[in-house]
């Protein structure tokens, strides 16, 4: 799988970024459907649904096939598996620090851990 250059990212987020086509991807999750089909559950017109299938192409999210009088829509997961994977290479760099930060605490944590060696606990004094 080849690193997507800026301008992928930036056409695939901008076209995520609207509600309209995170929904039509989240029903094209289920299997590839015609425009009306995309079109039924939204209260715009086709021709704007159109419009939206149109940005998802463009970005590579999905592409349309030729069945007889049909073409269905069909949601490229090869696509969203690139998106998904550069998301990934930041997130895992942050869990490994966030891992780091919860062996440090875990360790002061422990009777002799560093933070007990450099400041022992003191006694309540009795009076």
């Amino acid at each position: 799988m080849s690193e997507p250059d800026d301008a992928d990212l930036d056409r695939a987020f901008m076209a995520l970024a609207d509600p309209v086509r995170r929904r039509l991807i989240a029903r094209l999750s289920r299997g590839p459907a015609t425009v009306n089909e995309l079109a039924a559950p939204f209260e715009i017109s086709k021709q704007a649904v159109s419009k939206h299938i149109q940005v998802l192409e463009q970005a590579g999210l999905v592409t349309r096939t030729r069945d007889a009088q049909r073409r269905p829509v069909h949601l490229d997961p090869a696509r969203l598996e690139t998106l998904t994977a550069w998301i990934d290479q930041y997130r895992l760099v942050q869990e490994r620090r966030f891992r780091g930060l919860d062996a440090v605490l875990h360790a002061q944590s422990q009777p002799g851990g560093p933070t007990a060696r450099h400041h022992p606990p003191t006694e309540e004094k009795k009076t």
